[in-house]
């Protein structure tokens, strides 16, 4: 074993020692992490508009920056703040000049948002991955574990040179200039992972697979059960375990990894340790931290300041927009079991910044959280309030009903008469009676979901499911020109996007 595997592994073991611990003083913590962010960012254009200096001698400096700074949702923080750092401006939402910005398209099909990726934000990340990194030692790995290859499945590492700054998948940020401490186990390596074409870079990664002796792999579901599909049809094997035997741990984020369970083992030659992290493009928010965890441990002291906002009709309009009434509580105020939309203060120059998802504590006292969804991601046409997370859940009870894995899915809402129904698209590769789907997702919604039961004898008719081919969905981000092992499939369509769902499915469909 290498000398720095042994030294990560004491460290590793003296910050589980300290992780172990109860959470201290989160509200301290979250306090100090603004004032922090507060003071430096005092002299930037932003802390001079909304009176920073002045804000720090307050006597309340939670509730005066919650007074004082409005919410943002991206378009408004772009327009008028983060435009003019693109364009090469310094010290605007934070100090300095902004090098760095992340792609994200995130799922609603809209053009690229650019997302400032800061050299202390860059740090903040790289130090919360090496937090959870070092909770490894919990779940028993052996000391061999260490020297292994970690691949890391995300988007191409290839940037756009913009003259003053560059731009691409903030994976691809970061893979260009992997921390010191996991470049030598660092896979597919920074030349493949700047291959900007999928399909490309997936070949060359298959070619380089049985090279390797991989210990880790991460990246969103989708798209690693996608590439270890690849490996394991190349080299004809029964599975991939039979190629990396000492494959023992799978970090997932981005999506919610249980509707993949059944297909991703199937790839497995043995079972896998799962750790589930939330890492975003404006920060690395929460990872579990302890084997057996249901939610992500909010990271409290790492630059980022955290709000929520129950996510319910007093805050929100139907479109999921936060009405100029919403309150905001922080950490010591939240409850267990409320669906709440994130709000980030970040050393990125995000300030109240409107995330898009929504979380739920899990556990108050630990500070965990699950992700339950997006807040333009759910359906309530009727007053229902079904979440991507319900969503999720009743397919996984109605894929035990039937023994069918259906991770991929889409819906939206559509008038049926004088009432409302869903529409579902299902990716299944099987011959099944979509009317006993149907009847049987409906069944599960009606026990996830009180809302939605309540509506199903009102004005929600019964849902009306297809079921499609798994690769259809595929064809769909490849044709969206987001085929890059980092996008994520809408799991709820407005209207006129559903409508070009349909034409493009029925173009699919005659071609097959």
């Amino acid at each position: 074993m290498t000398l720095v595997a042994n030294r990560l592994i004491k460290k590793g073991m003296r910050i589980v020692q300290q992780l172990d611990q109860p959470e201290f003083a989160p509200v301290l913590q979250q306090e100090n992490v603004l004032q922090q962010l507060v003071r430096r960012a005092s002299q930037t254009a932003f802390g001079r508009h909304y009176n920073f200096q002045d804000m720090l001698l307050s006597g309340n400096l939670v509730e005066n920056f919650q007074q004082q700074v409005p919410i943002h949702d991206y378009d408004k923080i772009f327009d008028q703040w983060w435009s003019r750092a693109l364009n090469g401006e310094p010290d605007v939402a934070w100090r300095g000049q902004v090098k760095y910005f992340a792609l994200s398209s995130g799922t609603s099909g809209a053009s690229s948002k650019y997302i400032p990726v800061t050299l202390d934000m860059t740090k903040s990340m790289r130090r919360a991955g090496f937090r959870m990194f070092t909770c490894l030692p919990k779940y028993r790995v052996p000391a061999s574990f260490y020297s292994k290859q970690w691949l890391m499945i995300g988007g191409s590492a290839s940037l756009q040179d913009m003259g003053h700054c560059f731009a691409g998948d903030l994976s691809g940020i970061n893979a260009s200039k992997p921390p010191f401490w996991i470049k030598r186990f660092y896979k597919p390596g920074t030349r493949i992972a700047q291959i900007s074409n999928w399909d490309e870079r997936t070949e060359a990664i298959v070619k380089m697979a049985r090279h390797w002796d991989v210990s880790v792999v991460t990246g969103i579901p989708s798209w690693v059960q996608l590439t270890l599909e690849h490996i394991v049809e190349h080299y004809k094997l029964n599975n991939i375990h039979e190629l990396w035997p000492n494959l023992q741990v799978y970090v997932s984020g981005g999506t919610a990894f249980e509707p993949y369970r059944k297909s991703f083992e199937k790839l497995l030659g043995k079972p896998l340790i799962y750790q589930d992290s939330y890492l975003a493009s404006e920060g690395f928010i929460a990872f579990q931290s302890r084997p057996g965890a249901r939610g992500m441990r909010l990271l409290l002291n790492n630059n980022i300041f955290y709000e929520f906002v129950p996510f319910n009709e007093e805050n929100f309009d139907e479109d999921g927009k936060p009405l100029p009434t919403a309150r905001a509580v922080s950490v010591g105020e939240v409850e267990e079991g409320v669906d709440y939309a994130i709000l980030l203060t970040t050393c990125a120059g995000a300030w109240r910044y409107l995330l898009g998802d929504t979380v739920r504590f899990t556990d108050k006292k630990r500070c965990e959280i699950i992700i339950t969804g997006r807040t333009k991601h759910f359906l309530s046409i009727c007053g229902e309030h079904l979440s991507v997370d319900n969503m999720n859940e009743a397919l996984r009870l109605t894929g035990e009903a039937t023994g069918v894995d259906t991770p991929e899915f889409t819906v939206c809402g559509i008038k049926s008469g004088s009432h409302f129904a869903h529409h579902w698209y299902v990716g299944c590769d099987v011959p099944l009676d979509p009317h006993k789907f149907a009847h049987l997702l409906d069944e599960k919604l009606k026990i996830v979901n009180d809302d939605y039961k309540a509506e199903r004898s009102a004005m929600l008719r019964p849902p009306k499911v297809t079921l499609i081919p798994h690769d259809l969905f595929l064809n769909w981000q490849r044709e969206q020109g987001k085929m890059n092992g980092q996008s994520k499939f809408p799991r709820v369509m407005k209207p006129e996007q559903f409508q070009h769902w349909e034409q493009f499915i029925e173009a699919q469909t005659r071609v097959l």
